[in-house]
């Protein structure tokens, strides 16, 4: 077995140039956004998708630079599937946040806010790079996390956040209590299940059939979401049109909207990988 030593070469190309990119502009982007506090919902969540992109890479980077995951990792994950993964779920985020940064914050006369966004851009398209790169190499394997069943998770964690950070507002009827509930529940299963896939030896640790447990969290994430796509939109949107004095940055209606919207996409992912699940059970094949 290979002993843990340091190998600068894992620097010095095209995968390194963009870690070391990504974490020096990750880390300034962090900085500069911090700067200018905002009190909203979004800048909390790009700040702390920020973080954690700039933080994950590090890691990453590190392990690679001293060979660790050929010593340890191997033993419990694929270190390419796992950081391809990864490499997705930080493009997805880290472009959400641009967008956000640059919808939300920018102005004319937002010089500051302006370079921050620009930043915010680069970042997340050295994370689009490194992510069409992973996945044009054939040498790189793809098992769980960056295959079909582990996307579908990334997305929907990722659609999750976002329904969280846009409700903002609601009333306190019940129904959308519940709507809140029915958003909370599936959201902390997510990483678990993940983690379980993800480390093999655990998932063959289960006493139990870990894909039979993912259908039934499935049905019940479906059922949750239906209720919600009907109960969210008949209590926030029905006689209630878009106000004439809406700004560009958006008021209570635009988020009743969006999360309106993202619970729409959420249930059409829920609803698909259940489909995907099923037949995986019935024992067709899953890519």
């Amino acid at each position: 077995m290979d002993k843990v030593k340091f190998s600068p070469s894992s620097l010095l190309n095209i995968r390194g140039f963009l870690h070391m990119a990504e974490i020096l502009l990750g880390l300034l982007t962090f900085i500069g956004a911090g700067v200018a506090p905002k009190a909203h919902t979004f800048w909390y969540y790009s700040m702390i998708i920020w973080a954690l992109c700039f933080l994950l890479t590090l890691v990453i980077t590190i392990i690679e630079l001293f060979l660790i995951h050929k010593l340890i990792l191997f033993l419990c994950m694929d270190w390419d599937d796992f950081t391809t993964g990864i490499a997705f779920m930080a493009a997805l985020t880290t472009t959400t946040c641009a967008l956000c940064y640059c919808i939300f914050y920018v102005c004319l006369k937002c010089l500051w806010d302006w370079l921050v966004a620009v930043l915010a851009i680069l970042v997340a398209v050295l994370y689009v790079l490194e992510l069409v790169k992973d996945k044009l190499d054939s040498t790189r394997s793809v098992k769980y996390l960056a295959a079909l069943p582990g996307i579908f998770k990334i997305l929907e964690a990722y659609v999750s956040c976002l329904i969280f950070v846009s409700v903002m507002g609601y009333q306190t009827e019940a129904a959308l209590i519940f709507c809140l509930v029915a958003y909370i529940i599936p959201f902390p299963i997510i990483p678990v299940v993940i983690a379980v896939n993800v480390f093999k030896k655990l998932r063959d640790c289960l006493p139990f059939n870990l894909t039979r447990v993912e259908f039934l969290i499935l049905v019940l994430s479906v059922l949750l979401y239906i209720l919600a796509a009907i109960l969210w939109p008949v209590y926030t949107l029905r006689n209630n049109p878009r106000p004439d004095d809406c700004p560009a940055g958006g008021c209570a209606w635009s988020f009743y909207f969006l999360v309106t919207l993202f619970t729409y996409v959420n249930l059409g992912l829920f609803t698909v990988d259940l489909v995907f699940t099923l037949l995986g059970i019935c024992g067709f094949k899953r890519s």
